[in-house]
C-alpha cells in the first residue's frame, strides 16, 4: 500500500497547562515510533495551513470567530476556552495545520497520491460541535475532511469510524441529520462527554453507536466492531473512510478503563482497509485524536500506521 503521513512543527507549538493530558509530548512519542526501519518507505510531508475559511466546511462563522478570540497575543499566556479546551499563542496556526494535513489527505487519496494517510496533528477534533470547542478539540477535523472530500471531489458518502474511548459527539452533532456521512462510534460508557447511546440514531440512522462498559478489553471491543460498525460501512458503501483514530483506549490510557492493546488496532485498521479495498478503492484518512499514555500511543499509532503501509 502507498502510505503518506502528514506532520509539523507547530503541533508542539499548541500549549496547553502543566499536567494536561493533551500535550506536545504526544508528537514527540508518535515520532520515536516512527524512527524504528519498519517506517523507513513511509512518506512524510508537512502538512500545509488550511485557511480560515475551511472552518466554515463544518462550522459557521460565529464558531471561527469565537475562537479566535480565545487566541493570546502573549507567547507566555494561554486561555481557557471552556472546561478543559486552552488555547495558546499557536494554537489557531496548529487547528489550521491539522485541518491542512486532513484536506490534503482526502486530497491525496482521491488524487492516487497515495491509497492511504495519517495525519499526526494536535488539537485533536472529534469533541467540536458546529458551535462548540470542548473536550480538548477547538475544530472539527474528521468533518471538515469530510466536507472537502464532498466538495471537492464529489464523493457522494463519506463513512467515518471513530474508535476514540470517547464518543465523538462533536461529529454525532454536526452530521445529525446528514444521509449522506455515516458515524460509527465505539467508546467507553459511561465516560466523558456522556453520549453515544445504541439509540442515538440520527434522523436517518446513519448514526452507529458502540458502547463499551469500563474495564472490558480486546473479546468486547472487536466483538461490537464486527457486529455494528463494520456491518454499518459495508452496507453504507462510502466512496472515503474517515478513521477518528484516538489511542486512549490502550490499557496504559489514565483516562479510561477499556483494556486494548497495540494489536487490538493492528486488526481494526485491518477491518477498515478490507473495507476500503471492497468499496472505497482503497481511500482511507486517518487523523489523531485521543491517546494519552505516551508508551501506549506509541504502540498502537505506530501499529495503526504499519498496518495502513502493509494494507
Amino acid at each position: 500500500m502507498s502510505t503518506r503521513l502528514y506532520e509539523h512543527p507547530i503541533f508542539l507549538e499548541h500549549v496547553t497547562p502543566a499536567g494536561h493530558p493533551e500535550r506536545s509530548d504526544r508528537i514527540r512519542a508518535i515520532n520515536v515510533a516512527l524512527e524504528h526501519p519498519n517506517f523507513e518507505r513511509l512518506e512524510r510531508r508537512q502538512a500545509p495551513r488550511a485557511s480560515e475559511d475551511s472552518v466554515l466546511l463544518a462550522h459557521p462563522e460565529e464558531h471561527l470567530a469565537a475562537v479566535m478570540r480565545e487566541i493570546p497575543e502573549e507567547e507566555d499566556r494561554i486561555n481557557q476556552l471552556e472546561a478543559d479546551t486552552y488555547a495558546s499563542a499557536r494554537s489557531l496556526q496548529a487547528a489550521l495545520t491539522g485541518i491542512g494535513g486532513a484536506m490534503a489527505a482526502v486530497d491525496d487519496v482521491f488524487s492516487g497520491a497515495a491509497d492511504n494517510v495519517f495525519v499526526a496533528a494536535r488539537p485533536p477534533g472529534h469533541h467540536a460541535g458546529k458551535m462548540t470547542a470542548m473536550g480538548f478539540c477547538f475544530f472539527n477535523n474528521a468533518a471538515i475532511a469530510a466536507r472537502h472530500a464532498q466538495k471537492r471531489h464529489g464523493a457522494e458518502r463519506v463513512a467515518i469510524i471513530d474508535w476514540d474511548v470517547h464518543h465523538g459527539n462533536g461529529t454525532q452533532d454536526i452530521f445529525w441529520d446528514d444521509p449522506s456521512v455515516l458515524f460509527c462510534s465505539t467508546h467507553q460508557m459511561p465516560l466523558y462527554p456522556g453520549s453515544g447511546a445504541k439509540d442515538e440514531q440520527g434522523k436517518h440512522n446513519t448514526i452507529v453507536n458502540a458502547p463499551l462498559s469500563p474495564n472490558v478489553g480486546s473479546d468486547h471491543f472487536r466483538e461490537a466492531f464486527k457486529s455494528r460498525v463494520l456491518p454499518a460501512v459495508a452496507d453504507f458503501r462510502p466512496d472515503l473512510i474517515i478513521i477518528s483514530a484516538g489511542f486512549d483506549a490502550h490499557h496504559r490510557d489514565p483516562l479510561a478503563q477499556i483494556n486494548l492493546t497495540g494489536e487490538d488496532f493492528d486488526w481494526a485498521t485491518g477491518r477498515v482497509l478490507e473495507l476500503a479495498d471492497r468499496h472505497a478503492k482503497n481511500r482511507v484518512v486517518s487523523l489523531l485524536e485521543g491517546g494519552y499514555d505516551l508508551e501506549g500511543l506509541a504502540e498502537s499509532a505506530g501499529m495503526h500506521i504499519l498496518r495502513m503501509m502493509k494494507g
